[in-house]
């Protein structure tokens, strides 16, 4: 059922010390293995750029990246909401393997995060020779106990939770406001629209990345277009928004505004890279972490973040590596986030660890060579209406508040037409297969969160 990944025993002392994917055990690495900069969108809807079907703005850096790399058109995260699609990113395995990864997404229990132990994908990149760093959202664990520089990065510049005011930084909940900007482990004030910030930090580091002997893994987890809505034109109306969630705020005009922001962002990473000579030996990859929200597009898919129909968990994806990737090209390989790991792993020459064996997929054969791979079946759950997915193929096993489901997502995008009863077999199997993968995660335990998405999505009438 999962695919396993051939791996590397980094060492019992090592285990037993809790240090793996740490800087001491990091060996030289040529400078030849390629760059990695990876580019993750907040809240993105799968047809939110115009290289995937957005019509009433332009999205001209991202379509550029697309035009020079490969457009993946059925890519998954791993959940419709946040913190848990990065728990899977950053491990390369389901994120309900972890107790942290329960929660959905993380924001109310401080005692939970991503354990300094766990092998991580910049952890790996760094023990075989990488300079690593994140700059944008974590949200993978409060400090002191988790953050980035205790899961592998080198620095860190911004945002701890999930997400922040694109002006004052820091997000207010009923009414009480926490600052949240910090340069490592260290709070900051900075003046700025937040994207704008990302932006910027990213294209130092480049700068500074590009001057080293060794190859770099970048992370740029960008807040947009994440709630609240703030366009950078718009500081006048953050001063009016009372709480960060502001269910009455927002408009077309403002969400375009937020996502050409991101693409600009983009732009001028990718103008840093080639002003320092790097371009050539780097590769981008642009995703989102979940389905989008409120403003989104996500035709032809129906749903949105929260919700375990297509519109929730696809997610536009985008592969650039030059001399090696097909340029202009689109692929219906399946992909999930997850497979991110093992995938950007293979092509760094580096490998897992064996203790923890991966869940996704190495990519890169198929990638390569331009093939949709072998079929496989991806899983997901989301406890907010006892949501559960099952997908292979075209085949979809949906559940949703006691609801039931069989959908032929290439022929019904749309998720309109059940074929629980006329197509019996497929229905019963692929159930049983969610069942049989679902006894091998942990369960959710009583009082985990989840945000409520009822009323607002495409489910609400069940």
């Amino acid at each position: 059922m999962f695919t396993r990944r051939k791996v590397v025993k980094l060492g019992t002392l090592s285990a037993a010390a809790g240090l793996i994917g740490q800087s001491v055990f990091a060996r030289p690495a040529a400078k030849a293995a390629p760059n990695i900069v990876f580019v993750l969108a907040d809240d993105l809807g799968f047809a939110d750029l115009s290289c995937f079907g957005r019509n009433d703005y332009e999205t001209r850096n991202i379509d550029r990246l697309a035009a020079n790399g490969l457009s993946l058109f059925r890519s998954y995260a791993n959940s419709s909401v946040c913190s848990p699609t990065r728990l899977a990113l950053i491990t390369g395995r389901y994120q309900y393997r972890l107790r942290m990864g329960l929660d959905e997404p993380l924001g109310v229990n401080a005692a939970l995060g991503l354990a300094p132990t766990e092998p991580t994908l910049p952890g790996l990149l760094r023990n075989a020779g990488y300079t690593t760093a994140l700059v944008g959202k974590w949200h993978l664990g409060r400090l002191p106990n988790f953050g980035p520089l205790k899961s592998g990065y080198d620095r860190f510049f911004g945002i701890y939770e999930g997400g922040a005011d694109y002006f004052d930084h820091g997000m207010s909940i009923r009414g009480q406001f926490r600052h949240d900007l910090w340069e490592n482990e260290t709070k900051i004030s900075r003046q700025g629209y937040l994207t704008d910030l990302i932006t910027e930090r990213s294209m130092k580091e480049i700068r500074r990345l590009a001057t080293e002997a060794r190859p770099f893994f970048l992370s740029v987890h960008y807040t947009a277009p994440h709630w609240p809505w703030e366009g950078p034109l718009d500081s006048e109306v953050a001063k009016t928004i009372r709480d960060s969630f502001h269910y009455d705020g927002g408009s077309n005009r403002v969400y375009a505004a937020m996502v050409k922001s991101l693409d600009e962002g983009v732009g001028r990473i990718m103008q840093a890279l080639e002003a320092h000579g790097v371009s050539g030996n780097t590769i981008i990859i642009f995703t989102s972490d979940n389905g989008g929200e409120r403003f989104s597009k996500m035709w032809p898919f129906r749903g949105m973040k929260g919700e375990l129909l297509e519109g929730g968990i696809r997610v536009p994806a985008i592969m650039r590596w030059p001399g090696r990737i097909a340029t202009g090209s689109r692929s219906d390989l399946s992909t999930i986030s997850m497979d991110w790991a093992p995938t950007l792993l293979a092509a760094a020459g580096a490998e897992g660890a064996e203790s923890h064996p991966f869940d996704g997929r190495n990519l890169l054969p198929d990638l390569l060579a331009g093939k949709e791979g072998e079929p496989r079946t991806l899983f997901f759950r989301h406890m907010a209406h006892d949501q559960r997915a099952a997908i292979r193929g075209a085949d979809k096993y949906l559940a949703f508040g006691g609801h039931e489901f069989l959908f032929d997502i290439d022929a019904d995008p749309l998720e309109a037409a059940n074929l629980k009863t006329s197509k019996p077999r497929v229905f019963d199997g692929l159930k049983a297969a969610f069942e049989a993968w679902n006894e091998t995660m942990k369960p959710y335990p009583e009082g985990s969160f989840s945000y409520d998405f009822r009323g607002k999505g495409a489910l609400a009438g069940f």
